[in-house]
């Protein structure tokens, strides 16, 4: 071995690890959790894996805050252009495939072929909603007959601003599965991913960051689940929740809370029954959906009468 090997061989072996820092997404940033607090999240055998920020009720307020900014430009974006940042988002993730296999298979104890199985099919779901995006309107918009001389239109908006508790157990395509119906159908959303497997979800902010999709549409908390949840359910500015990842007795106290200014709630199945790799379908496309109806009369076109 040439004394040019020897010295690239040992300093390599001298060479400290750089370890990840993981941050929240909120409003497009990445900052750490406001009380700067911390927990440590292990693989399924009781690995550390790393210290994942613990939000506190003001991260979830300043959430709030980003999400309702994003919301007028990002529900007033055209559906094809909603569709197509959605597409860049799979085209990002695609890029860095490696990265997500190795964090879902840690996360989940899953074997790397079952990993990469589950990240595709992740990458796959983003380009089915984002094929949605600008057909969903006429799947459950319409004219409709009415008595009189009148066009009855009904369309399709978004709620507003959607609160989404990811799934405990499916910390990847689970995640994925929430919040890309919610933001398709141009709705704004805090996620407070998986409490036990946040990693996913921390490192999606960063593909979403880099993915032309504006700040402030998706925020993603990590921490103790019904910590956040409970302010978040309770908020006057948060128009819907959906209760994918809480349990039983959570979901019921959450419930309370958000009728309180008449939220929308996407209710939980139960707890791991749901098999989040079936084709999605459009039910969640229309759980954060209202219908406007706008009446408009026709006119006449003469003296007989007639109308169009």
């Amino acid at each position: 071995m040439s004394e040019k090997s020897e010295k690239t061989e040992k300093s390599e072996k001298q060479r400290l690890s750089v370890f990840k820092t993981y941050k929240l997404y909120v409003g497009g940033k990445f900052p750490r959790s406001e009380s700067g607090r911390v927990y440590e999240v292990t693989d399924s055998k009781g690995n550390w894996l790393a210290n994942a920020p613990q939000s506190s009720r003001k991260d979830a307020r300043d959430a709030v805050v980003a999400a309702r900014k994003a919301f007028g430009a990002w529900s007033g974006a055209t559906a094809y252009n909603r569709g197509q940042i959605l597409y860049r988002i799979a085209e990002m993730l695609e890029g860095r495939r490696d990265q997500f296999v190795r964090e879902v298979a840690e996360a989940e104890g899953l074997s790397k072929a079952k990993a990469a199985a589950v990240v595709d099919a992740a990458i796959d779901r983003w380009v089915w909603y984002a094929g949605w995006t600008d057909k969903i309107a006429q799947v459950v918009g319409g004219a409709n007959p009415v008595a009189g001389p009148f066009f009855n239109l009904s369309s399709p908006e978004p709620t507003g601003v959607v609160a989404v508790l990811a799934p405990q157990e499916s910390s990847f395509l689970g995640l994925v599965s929430v919040i890309a119906p919610v933001i398709a159908t141009g709705n704004t959303s805090v996620v407070i991913a998986s409490e036990k497997s946040p990693l996913p979800a921390l490192s999606l902010g960063e593909v979403l960051a880099t993915s032309d999709l504006p700040g402030g549409v998706v925020n993603v908390l990590s921490g103790r689940t019904a910590e956040i949840a409970a302010p978040l359910a309770a908020h006057q500015d948060v128009n819907a929740i959906d209760l994918a990842g809480a349990d039983e007795v959570l979901a019921k106290e959450l419930e309370i809370a958000a009728a309180d200014n008449l939220k929308r709630v996407l209710r939980p199945q139960p707890v791991d029954d749901v098999d989040w790799s079936a084709t999605p379908g459009i039910e969640r496309l229309t759980a954060f959906l209202e219908t406007k109806t706008v009446w408009h009369p026709t006119g006449s076109l003469g003296a007989s009468g007639s109308s169009y």
